[in-house]
């Protein structure tokens, strides 16, 4: 076997075709857009370069057939939060072969070491956690757009290379066409109409207003999870550009309290839906399908992140926007399913709005850790 860093043109190539080439025979897996995954690596287009680094291989068998590929990255403003500093591995593919993961796995592990790391987890992100996070080990089905699909054997690949999981996240489901449970409806229609509450979607001629509130939630409501790094306001923006060819302003929700942002909730329609038929190229044939997938319409909503500031996590907050959504989506009789992905399963109080309305379980995927001998 041969291992080569991906540093040029044909190399980038082959890098986006592994995942091809080891998912061509199931049904179940959407292939990323190759633009999607190279923005990662292309420090113009991911601000995270400007705080870290990273690097990526290719694996081709004695044949010369590609047969995997792994990246490694260092988060400088996260790597040192840890008992040891520890870097990230991520965008792992490989055939059902111990011996070629193993050297993949070795081959990040040896350059994380070089930038004095004492650890690694994976398979992760260089960036935010909301995409490309996570190893899938229950709710082998379609994935919703930025979720982590693997195949099953995967998981052993992890476990016998030393791997421990550091978290289980956790996906659910919820009917749109299913009312929520009697106790929830009241409780949120009541929040709904409280004085001094206001509930806005999201408009996007004032969009970098809502990524300021955005910010502002988010820090706030987060800052006591261990290893929190807040959000800048430049990966918001990023984040938010990124949303608008997918956006429906009105499925995306702030709260306010006395005109104090409050929470919020990001909900896009799932992408996947659309470019599944592309095959990862968003070139001229692509975006017209694009266009037509999304004309037609998708059946499927994701919901990617929720926050509430501190002072305001008891205040119903979450149920009222639920119910602003309701009364959106319900005539339009076009979504089946909101996906609420992902919740950590620390993360008691998200669990427990889950479970207020009524989610069932989809998927759950695994954050992991390697501690270098």
């Amino acid at each position: 076997m041969t291992i080569t860093e991906v540093k040029d043109k044909k190399s980038k190539k082959a890098f986006l075709d592994v995942a091809r080439i080891i998912y061509k025979n199931d049904n179940n897996w959407v292939c990323p857009l190759d633009n999607d995954i190279e923005a990662v690596f292309d420090p113009a287009k991911n601000n995270f370069h400007q705080h870290g680094k990273c690097t990526r291989w290719i694996l081709l068998n004695d044949a010369g057939e590609l047969i995997g590929r792994v990246a490694a990255f260092v988060n400088e403003k996260k790597a040192y939060n840890y008992e040891q500093p520890t870097g990230g591995m991520g965008f792992f593919e490989c055939i059902d072969d111990k011996q070629a993961a193993f050297l993949l796995f070795d081959t990040a592990k040896n350059w994380l070491k070089q930038q004095g790391m004492e650890a690694m987890d994976g398979p992760i992100n260089f960036g935010e956690n909301d995409n490309f996070w996570g190893l899938l080990v229950e709710g082998f089905t379609q994935p919703s757009y930025g979720m982590n699909y693997n195949h099953p054997y995967y998981q052993s690949f992890f476990d016998d290379y030393g791997f421990v999981t550091q978290y289980a996240q956790i996906t659910n489901h919820v009917d749109a066409h299913k009312p929520f449970p009697e106790r929830f409806t009241k409780i949120a229609t009541w929040v709904s109409k409280k004085q001094g509450y206001e509930f806005k979607h999201l408009e996007a001629k004032k969009i970098a207003q809502f990524a300021a509130d955005f910010m502002e939630i988010y820090n706030d409501g987060w800052k006591d999870f261990e290893n929190f790094v807040p959000i800048n306001h430049n990966t918001i923006m990023e984040s938010f550009e990124k949303m608008k060819p997918l956006m429906d302003e009105n499925l995306i929700w702030f709260a306010y309290v006395d005109n104090e942002p409050a929470s919020f909730m990001i909900i896009l329609p799932d992408a996947n839906q659309m470019i599944k038929p592309l095959n990862g190229k968003l070139n001229l044939i692509g975006k017209l399908k694009f266009l037509y997938y999304r004309w037609k319409g998708v059946s499927r909503m994701r919901a990617i992140v929720m926050g509430t500031k501190q002072k305001f996590q008891k205040h119903g907050l979450e149920s009222g926007m639920f119910i602003k959504l309701k009364e959106y989506v319900l005539p339009l009789k076009r979504y089946d399913e909101l996906e609420l992905s992902w919740v950590g399963d620390f993360n008691d109080k998200m669990i427990a709005i889950h479970e207020a309305v009524g989610a069932t379980f989809g998927k759950r995927h695994l954050t992991m850790r390697y501690i270098f001998k």
